[in-house]
């Protein structure tokens, strides 16, 4: 027999061949999904909450006082937020943020001293892992 014929005859070592890099690459997918469950990467995301703040800013003689109003959105945990201060030369501090437990629409704190024409005051939540935060409200001091 023509060994050109019995080249084009043959078609054997091609099924088994893709059969093998098949079963391979289900078995990767398989295992990555498993292991993602059993690590938690499957859920370990975790909502940042929705929420807007309203800021009033009350100048005296004696003391400054900056009053942070819970304006709406989602009810948060006051153990998780921080206020955030950064002053007019660039130098920030972080502080509690004075609310307690659970903060919601209408729920207001009011902060004294520290607080300085020109700084900005921003409201920061952080996830319960404390790995990741956001920064829910910003005001600057007029």
């Amino acid at each position: 027999m023509n060994p050109i014929k019995k080249l084009l005859q043959e078609d054997d070592a091609v099924s088994p061949v893709i059969g093998v890099i098949l079963m391979v690459a289900i078995t990767v997918i398989l295992a990555a999904v498993i292991a993602s469950f059993v690590l938690g990467l499957g859920d370990s995301q975790q909502q940042t909450p929705t929420a807007s703040f309203d800021f009033e800013y009350e100048s005296s003689s004696s003391d400054d006082t900056l009053t942070i109003t819970h304006d709406g959105g989602d009810t948060l945990d006051g153990a998780r937020l921080s206020v955030e201060t950064t002053d007019s030369s660039g130098t920030s501090f972080s502080s509690g943020s004075g609310f307690a437990g659970d903060v919601s629409s209408g729920t207001s704190v009011t902060l004294t001293g520290g607080i300085s024409s020109g700084s900005t005051i921003t409201v920061v939540w952080e996830d319960a892992d404390e790995e990741t935060s956001s920064t829910l409200a910003t005001y600057e001091v007029p």
